[in-house]
């Protein structure tokens, strides 16, 4: 039973509307589907078309968009990193991890739409959206996305529960890309186009309705694992924990490291593939049979990736509580990597190419899903073994591969359309572009992440933290008399 104490956590407007033990389906929807969803929406729009609008509406530079996110990488780590401590310091009613959620409300909103506020030429330009992409991907969103990962490991110890928020948070994350990379092309194609204000207009109400849903997911979500040291009055939640202490703990877990290498081979060439797929489908793939339009090619692509990763939500949480969450992504992983060869061998031939997509995309369903609730795993593992929790900084530093995927892979990928010749003033339609940039864009859209597969699929198999980790868990309510 949660603390009665009154303040300012339990009023009217923040109070938590979970009062159930069990986690039932309105936390699930609204907490870990709607809220995510809502939040994460103006992140897909980027991650798809934000290379094209900074590159192709505004006008800015190959040159300048590789050095921006790189000098921007610094930031985001530090950002992500200050995030989990403060994360990890709050002790508050509504938890450690919800307070900065409803702060997101206000902060991940008002900075996604600052991009497109552009006041300025030239210079100016320049650095007004150096100042807005880095209010949004160092401020805005290490907030967001480390308390928003942090919830799962703290909404509860039940690993098949776990386990299903895990997969509606990434579930919403997915809808996002799909939000991004199907819907919004045809928009950008035919309504948006290379008209500024039309993009602002748009992305304003993205802003509010993204506020609006943090709002819901804060509202819906409730933090019981915290709530187990806020009862006990532990001497964890009395006295702070050193980020030193926090490192050794961390550092010294095998599994820690084998996790976090995999996120990070994953994530950042899924990041590199998600920025090269617009002009992938512009410049690389025969359009022929779509009558020319890149918009919609790329609907397709993103529809033969997003109808395997639905159809997957159904078995991969019944195969993972059968056969272990790292078995069954590591078996998937090997799927995803053999499609992606095929995509890659066929590049032209929208339809291979599509083949090629679906498969990476059903391989790469469970990692998807389960990402964040094999992390909970490791930490629920290094407080058996060391008695400390460490969330904060390990979500931290989940985020900061997160958020710096972005950057980091659209500055590889104009770092590679660079060396190969790539020429962004070309008009589709009107021009080829070169057989070097054309293979560039294949490398960043198809071959990067296909390699990364391989070497996840090594990793994962090495993952055995689930063997013992019921008993573990039952030994940690021992410990603080809750069993």
């Amino acid at each position: 039973m949660r603390s009665e104490k009154k303040d300012f956590w339990n009023s009217g407007l923040t109070s938590s509307l979970v009062d159930k033990e069990e986690i039932k389906m309105p936390e699930m929807l609204l907490g870990y589907f709607i809220g995510p969803f809502g939040a994460l929406l103006s992140s897909g729009i980027f991650t798809s078309m934000l290379q094209k609008y900074l590159n192709e509406v505004l006008g800015l530079s190959n040159s300048f968009l590789t050095a921006l996110p790189l000098i921007s990488t610094v930031l985001i780590v530090i950002a992500n990193l200050v995030v989990g401590q403060l994360i990890e310091r709050t002790k508050a009613m509504a938890g450690k991890a919800r307070p900065w959620i409803l702060l997101s409300a206000f902060t991940l909103s008002v900075a996604s739409v600052l991009m497109f506020i552009v006041p300025a030429e030239g210079m100016a330009r320049m650095v007004w959206i150096a100042i807005a992409y880095n209010l949004y991907y160092s401020v805005a969103y290490p907030i967001y996305n480390t308390a928003n990962s942090t919830l799962v490991s703290v909404s509860t110890r039940k690993t098949e529960q776990r386990g299903a928020v895990a997969s509606f948070m990434n579930i919403a994350g997915l809808a996002v890309m799909g939000a991004g990379s199907m819907v919004f092309p045809i928009v950008a194609s035919n309504v948006l186009k290379n008209d500024q204000a039309k993009w602002f207009v748009v992305m304003l109400a993205v802003a509010i309705f993204s506020a609006l849903a943090i709002y819901l997911q804060y509202r819906f979500t409730r933090e019981r694992v915290t709530e187990e040291d806020l009862q006990k009055n532990t001497t964890q939640t009395k006295e702070q924990v050193s980020i030193h202490k926090q490192l050794q703990a961390v550092a010294g877990e095998k599994w820690w490291w084998i996790i976090m290498l995999f996120y990070l081979f994953f994530q950042w060439s899924g990041a590199i593939k998600n920025g090269s797929m617009t002009q992938f489908c512009e410049w690389v793939i025969d359009t022929g049979l779509v009558g020319n339009d890149w918009g919609i090619a790329q609907t397709i692509l993103s529809i033969a990736g997003a109808v395997p990763m639905a159809v997957a939500a159904v078995f991969v949480i019944p195969l993972t509580n059968k056969y272990g969450k790292a078995r069954v992504t590591g078996v998937f992983m090997l799927i995803g990597a053999a499609g992606g060869v095929l995509a890659g061998l066929f590049s032209h031939n929208i339809v291979l190419v599509g083949i090629g997509v679906s498969l990476k995309c059903l391989g790469s369903s469970p990692a998807c899903y389960m990402i964040l609730a094999m992390l909970a795993d490791v930490i629920d593992h290094i407080e058996y073994k060391t008695g400390l929790r460490t969330d904060g900084l390990t979500m931290s530093i989940y985020s900061s591969l997160m958020v710096a995927a972005s950057p980091i892979g659209t500055s590889i990928m104009n770092a590679l359309l660079n060396v190969a010749g790539f020429n962004p003033n070309l008009v589709y339609g009107e021009g080829a572009q070169s057989v070097a940039a054309q293979s560039a864009l294949t490398v960043s859209y198809i071959w990067i992440e296909t390699v990364a597969y391989g070497i996840c699929a090594i990793l994962i198999f090495l993952f055995t933290v689930e063997k013992n980790l019921k008993a573990e868990q039952d030994e940690i309510k021992k410990r603080k008399g809750l069993i």
